[in-house]
């Protein structure tokens, strides 16, 4: 999934999951079905260069600024999923 998938304005919580696994696999170098939405984020490898790349992305993508270290407070893609969705609506 790429940003032009995305909504201009409050993408769902479905779609903000959907996005995350893609970009996961990617960083990750694995199949996104093979992305547990539920296992930590650095089962798959994800350290400190990729959650600033995966914020970037975020950004980018999202439009929501958020800081690395949410990655390790937040680390499965259905907590962060749920955090960026409350983003949205504020």
């Amino acid at each position: 999934m790429s940003a032009s998938d995305l909504p201009a304005t409050r993408p769902t919580p479905e779609k903000i999951r959907s996005w995350l696994v893609e970009r996961v696999a990617y960083y990750a170098k694995v199949p996104a079905e093979e992305i547990d939405a539920d296992v930590p984020l650095p089962h798959y490898g994800l350290d400190s260069v990729y959650a600033f790349a995966l914020c970037g992305d975020i950004e980018d993508d999202l439009g929501l600024v958020v800081e690395p270290v949410l990655l390790w407070d937040v680390d499965t893609i259905t907590g962060l999923t749920t955090h960026l969705a409350e983003l949205t609506t504020d």
